[in-house]
């Protein structure tokens, strides 16, 4: 059984949460979101909002709360082959209420048909709130180009 080891990243002032389904192996060896370099999460992140490519971990940081997001992933701990979103069984999910209390959050976009499965499993029901799936940030999405991904995002500014 794999643990989720590092929590959510918001501020009382976050409006947006967008949920990942479970950190990857280089995610969870970095203690941070999206930390496989292969995954385009902060190429169309960044691209959508008009800054610049963070590099180092508190740049990304800064870069989530100065425009008022949040992340976090929908599941807590299960179990997964690597980092293969298919392989993923005996899912726990995360406490995601902890965050809505705390944060000013008007709308919950999830990172890909994975995170959008689980969600809508575990946690749609509890939160009363529909979340918006956005195409999958994940290298394993190659039938998205970045610029396809980064059009599709733009929901995120409306």
């Amino acid at each position: 059984m794999e643990k989720h080891n590092f929590g959510p990243l918001y501020s009382g002032e976050s409006k947006i949460l967008i949920l990942g389904s479970f950190p990857s192996v280089k995610s969870r060896q970095a203690q941070f979101f999206y930390g496989h370099p292969q995954n385009r999460f902060w190429l169309v992140l960044s691209a959508v909002l008009g800054s610049p490519v963070p590099q180092t971990v508190e740049e990304k940081r800064e870069l989530i709360l100065k425009n008022r997001l949040a992340l976090w992933d929908v599941i807590g701990q299960c179990d997964i082959e690597g980092s293969s979103d298919s392989s993923i069984k005996n899912v726990v999910p995360n406490d995601i209420g902890a965050v809505l209390k705390q944060a000013k959050i008007d709308k919950i976009f999830v990172n890909g048909k994975t995170a959008e499965k689980y969600y809508n499993k575990y946690l749609k029901d509890k939160l009363g709130i529909e979340a918006t799936v956005l195409p999958s940030t994940s290298p394993a999405n190659a039938a998205y180009s970045l610029d396809r991904l980064i059009s599709e995002w733009q929901v995120i500014l409306k």
